[in-house]
């Protein structure tokens, strides 16, 4: 095949060319995003219940709809979690489930359950998790001085929200902290009393004065007309004039009764911006859009909102393009310096400058053409299939490298250069296909792993797949024919000796290789004992998922454990910034309930999340000291979390679930064990190192309770005590004024006296139209209760979250504490999830080594050289490890992506050299006056000098390539130099001691009987 495409180099140069430019045209179009577009196989149900208890919502809300989706294909988990007028049923499927399939299901499942569910109940809100809805940015939109936070909002809603989604690549678009503007009405108790009027007759005036009459028409000859009231209200004004008729017969104007005014809705939770109350907008991209193209455009349309609406600040926050970015860049760098270096030691080595320029063509090509692959998979440029092609990049140098260089010996040894690029290209071929075939053996299993991890691994494993196989076809096709058409006009006739530099190098691996191969015994036993040494430093290396990467922002979840108001809230938050001024560059926070669509975490009035931006790292750790002192000493009932903001990747791989949970269930009751048996019960677990899961959370709260006695005594209906109850506390709405889409409540304004003073001062009137005050009805007391109601596929049930280090131990004392008391004791938690993960990595892992075996089998014909190439890996992962040790690094997923690029280059060089000492051996051995013994001794020797220069140069061009890594700093540094420092570390060490090890482990593993009959 060589032979025949090198008959036309023309033709191929020019086939080449023409898929470069679709290459080209396909890159335009391919989507850059920061992560795949993963389905993560969870949904979200919320339910908001206004004025409602967690056990009110659990009982009639949350249980039918459990009951509902119980039956939901490859549902795997439900819980559910009820709180004062919120709840949440969180879904978990099986990977293998159509999440568009499953979100379809689940609403005309609820549709179906909406006849079941309470009337006022708006419908529950279905949320999908993606990897798309992680926004890309947040847009802060900050009010100037003395302007109207009803107005920057309905200018958000309105303006904003609609000239964003119109950004190309822009899928949503959510805000947070809108004020709503209502109207209010707030009785004259005096007036009302003096003229024996109700507040429920100035209600009722107000509920008839904007009233409709729907779908009724008249008739007016041929024409028919719909009918419409003109006593409809459009403004507090309108509602002022409305007749109220008093028990005389007098009718009197509403406005004498009640102040009527616009007002901005209470707030259940508010955004800051550094002390200012903002509004934020996220902005989320599509799948198939553009990050480097969709941030630029979206900073284009805030100066353009800076001169439109000068009322208001923008700011840019929390840009999640910064990782992307710090990806491209560093494969960017890795092209330049490989290129740069590459050329540096290829012109050492080679002598001849068009080498290193057949080079510097064929890597970019390579990469070019690989995106073409990237199309036809509908895979999107991210980090992870970034990473992917950074992988096969070393591989690519490394192939490169091997075939120019076997070309250049061919003709060194007296071939013409046509015959020496055929034959330098099918000597390496076989070798080249197995090494290729060996690294996806170790690579595309790991596709195979359940949940995200393998999810993303698809990504990484066609990326390297596509760079790899390109690799071959580049190194078989497009490199021997730029060689043959670089130094097909060359007259001058090649120099035949090697450089003074590698003539140095190889006359000291001469001398080493005597003195290793001279003392046999001792120098393998040496090599064995540095294999356990070498993976034994893995040890006391710290293990992690990513990388520490110098953060300068940082996040302060709070939960005051206080049944305090939003406001309240507000005040604490603004407080603990005070407490931080000076020290901090940004700062926002959401805090109370958030208005996001897709938030799909616990919202509660009582909590806050604070995001802030240190200017030093230094700054940062004293700031977080100093919060954690002000919280313990001001608010000590309060339950915090310091830490890192999170970014991308935490978001999707930080998992919802608790390590390690010991649920348990009321056989009896099948309701939550009361407080007062559960407090004596908990003293007797079997550890005291535990947290109260969510069902065991308390707050305090305030009992009624109505005197029936009394009610009968006065003959006054309870539903009259419990109206007037609804209307003095909480949020009454008497009706709402809808006018083209836009809803406006008229409420009842909500009293600000406390409720002691209320139930006092209010009068409740009887059927005679004498009066009684509200308290003589109604007792109440002070009660610590269970702040949330959870359950799962098997109903309601309380938990602990172990914290113990080894707590699988303690499972069957858990089952013997729940059976004493009569309990049902589920153990779950991702504690098993990543167990079962483990078991799957090593089966996979096996069935890797497997693979790679049965390839190197059928490539030397022999069950025992795929042994060499085996035992020669260790020598590199102990070298990676011992640099990782020595930099103060860990075995994170970087550093393993490290492992992996290393030990593709190692197998690489190591299958050549076997491949290249069994050729020489039958050429040896087909000499007459060669003994077998002496064929392997020269065989041995004389493979270990031709592949001396290819390896060399291989390993060289990859750590300069990456050095400069090392000296960087930044995000995209901090993330790529684990990968470096185990790349380093193999090649290095790893490296050379294989240069040795090869051939001893070839020489102790080949059977001397068959040599002695050969």
């Amino acid at each position: 095949m060589v032979r025949f495409l090198l008959a036309r180099p023309i033709a191929v140069f020019m086939s080449f060319l023409a898929l470069l430019v679709f290459a080209f045209i396909v890159l335009r179009t391919l989507p850059i995003s920061l992560l795949p577009p993963i389905d993560v196989p969870q949904i979200v149900v919320k339910v908001n219940y206004a004025n409602a208890s967690p056990e009110a919502i659990e009982q009639n809300v949350l249980s039918p709809i459990r009951e509902g989706l119980i039956t939901l294909n490859g549902l795997e988990e439900m819980d559910s979690k009820a709180g004062s007028e919120v709840g949440t049923i969180r879904l978990t499927f099986d990977y293998s489930t159509q999440m568009e399939l499953a979100y379809i299901d689940v609403n005309e499942k609820i549709d179906r359950l909406s006849n079941s569910l309470p009337e006022e109940l708006p419908r529950p809100e279905v949320i999908r998790i993606n990897t798309s809805d992680i926004p890309v940015a947040r847009v802060q939109v900050v009010p100037k001085e003395n302007v109207d936070g009803v107005e920057v909002s309905l200018l958000a809603e309105n303006v904003l929200k609609k000239r964003i989604e119109q950004l190309p690549g822009v899928s949503l678009v959510d805000i947070n902290g809108k004020k709503e503007r209502i109207i209010t009405v707030e009785p004259n108790e005096e007036a009302l009393a003096a003229l024996g009027m109700t507040q429920q007759q100035v209600v009722s005036a107000i509920q008839s004065g904007n009233s409709e009459l729907p779908g009724i028409s008249v008739k007016d000859g041929q024409f028919r007309y719909y009918l419409r009231l003109a006593t409809r209200v459009n403004s507090p004004r309108d509602i002022e004039t409305l007749p109220v008729a008093s028990p005389s017969g007098a009718i009197i104007p509403l406005g004498r009764l009640a102040n009527v005014s616009y007002e901005a809705e209470e707030m259940l939770g508010y955004h800051l911006f550094g002390t200012e109350e903002a509004l934020v907008i996220t902005v989320h991209k599509q799948a198939s859009a553009k990050m480097n193209e969709l941030i630029p455009a979206l900073k284009e349309a805030l100066e353009l909102f800076k001169d439109d609406y000068p009322q208001v600040e923008f700011e840019l926050t929390q840009d999640q393009s910064n990782l992307l970015n710090a990806a491209i860049s560093n494969l960017s760098t890795s092209l330049l310096f490989g290129g740069i270096f590459a050329f540096a030691v290829l012109f050492v080595f080679m002598k001849d400058f068009r080498i290193p320029i057949i080079i510097g063509v064929s890597l970019p090509s390579s990469l070019l053409i690989s995106f073409l692959i990237f199309y036809f998979f509908d895979l999107s440029i991210n980090i992870i299939s970034l990473s992917g092609l950074a992988l096969g990049i070393g591989m690519l140098i490394d192939n490169a490298i091997i075939v120019l260089d076997n070309i250049t010996r061919k003709r060194e040894n007296g071939l013409s250069l046509f015959e020496a690029c055929v034959a330098g290209v099918n000597e390496v071929m076989g070798a080249l296909i197995s090494s290729v075939l060996t690294t996806l053996a170790v690579f595309v299993p790991l596709v195979f792993l359940s949940g995200i991890s393998g999810a993303l691994f698809f990504d990484q494993a066609v990326a390297v797949a596509a760079i790899l196989s390109v690799s071959l076809a580049v190194a078989f096709i497009l490199l021997p024919m730029l060689y043959f058409l670089f130094f097909s006009r060359s007259k001058k006739k090649e120099d035949q000796g090697e450089s003074r530099f590698f003539s140095g190098v190889l006359r000291l691996y001469d001398a080493i290789y005597a003195r290793i191969m001279g003392y046999r015994k001792v120098s393998f036993f040496v090599f064995v004992l540095l294999i356990p040494l070498g993976l034994l430093i893995s040890q006391v290396l710290k293990t992690e998922g990513l990388p520490e990467i110098e953060k300068l922002d940082a996040t302060l979840e709070i939960d005051w454990s206080e049944p305090i108001s939003a406001e309240e809230n507000r005040t604490r938050v603004l407080r603990l910034m005070e407490s931080l001024e000076g020290a901090y560059t940004q700062a926002e926070a959401d805090v109370g309930v958030r208005q996001f669509l897709l938030f799909g975490g616990e919202n509660s009035i009582q909590q806050s999340l604070l995001y802030f931006l240190f200017p030093t790292t230094e700054e940062k750790e004293a700031a977080l000291t100093q919060l954690n002192s002000f919280l313990k000493e001001n608010y000590p009932a309060a339950v915090f979390a310091l830490g890192d903001a999170p970014n991308a990747f935490d978001q999707l791989f930080n998992s919802s679930f608790p390590y390690y949970e010991v649920r348990w269930k009321d056989l009896e009751s099948k309701e939550p064990v009361s407080e007062d048996r559960m407090g004596p019960w908990l003293s007797q677990l079997p550890t005291n190192n535990w947290e109260g899961g969510p069902g065991l959370q308390k707050e305090a709260s305030v009992i009624f309770t109505l005197r029936a006695d009394r009610l009968a005594t006065y003959q006054i209906p309870v539903q009259t005590i419990q109206d007037m109850i609804s209307r003095l506390f909480g949020t009454f709405t008497i009706t709402d004024i809808r006018r083209f889409g836009e809803i406006t409540p008229i409420r009842m304004k909500e009293s600000q006296a406390r409720f002691e003073d209320l139930l006092r001062n209010t009068r409740v009137y009887a059927s005679d139209s004498s009066s009684y005050i509200l308290g003589e009805f109604v007792d109440y007391e002070y009660e610590d209760h269970f702040k949330f109601v959870t359950a799962d596929k098997g109903g309601i049930y309380q938990s602990i979250l172990v914290t113990e280090e080894n707590p699988q131990e303690m499972e069957s004392d858990f089952v013997r504490w729940g059976q004493d008391k009569n309990l049902g004791i589920d153990i779950v938690g991702q504690y098993f999830k990543d167990q079962e993960n483990i078991r799957q990595l090593i089966g996979i892992l096996l069935i890797s080594v497997l693979l790679l075996y049965f390839i190197l089998a059928a490539q030397f014909e022999s069950f025992i050289q795929p042994l060499i190439v085996v035992f020669t890996l260790p020598l590199g992962i102990g070298g990676a490890f011992l640099v990782l040790w020595l930099a103060g690094s860990s075995l994170n997923v970087m550093s393993a992506i490290g492992l992996v690029v290393m030990l593709g280059i190692m197998v690489n060089d190591a299958i050549l050299k076997i491949d290249t000492i069994n050729r020489l051996r039958k050429e040896y051995v087909q000499e007459d006056d060669v003994s077998p013994q002496q064929a392997l001794e020269d065989a041995l020797h004389r493979a270990g000098q031709i592949r001396l220069k290819p390896i060399l140069m291989t390993s060289i061009t990859t750590i300069l390539a990456l050095i400069p890594i090392i000296f960087s700093s930044g995000l995209g540094a901090d993330l790529q130099r684990p990968l470096v420092e185990a790349v380093i570390g193999g090649l290095t060490i790893g490296t050379l001691t294989a240069l040795y090890f090869v051939p001893l482990a070839y020489w102790f593993f080949t059977p001397k009987k068959k040599l002695n009959q050969a």
